[in-house]
């Protein structure tokens, strides 16, 4: 089963296997499952057309993968463009929701980076 050209696994339990599109967490493909009254454990094998038919009409109805992608850069381009300290704190590649970057922030930060020149040459006199 493919949707929006992401290949939905067959070994999973289709509550799981809808989040492996962008955009689709576990909590929102089982309120689509719900919603089409499909069983949380079905494979994607066992499913009939109709109900993949339905399955992915309800997934595309919302913002995912390319879309949604593009969606959260814009956003992030306007906070830049507007001056505000969530778009600096992007810019700057560091955190923006208040998180301390004494000690932590390795993700967006990098590597830790030694301060000082390193190990010195002994000059021979």
């Amino acid at each position: 089963m493919r949707i929006s050209g992401i290949t939905i696994p067959d070994e999973k339990q289709l509550s799981y296997a809808l989040t492996e599109v962008y955009g689709i967490g576990l909590s929102r493909s089982r309120d689509i499952l719900d919603e089409l009254s499909i069983e949380h454990t079905t494979k994607a094998t066992d499913l009939t057309t109709d109900q993949e038919n339905a399955i992915r009409d309800k997934v595309e109805a919302f913002a995912i993968e390319g879309e949604l992608k593009r969606q959260t850069t814009a956003n992030i381009k306007r906070l830049k463009d507007i001056g505000s300290y969530r778009g600096d704190r992007h810019a700057r590649r560091l955190p923006a929701r208040g998180q301390r970057t004494k000690t932590n922030a390795r993700t967006l930060k990098g590597a830790k980076k030694t301060m000082g020149s390193g190990k010195r040459k002994l000059e021979k006199t």
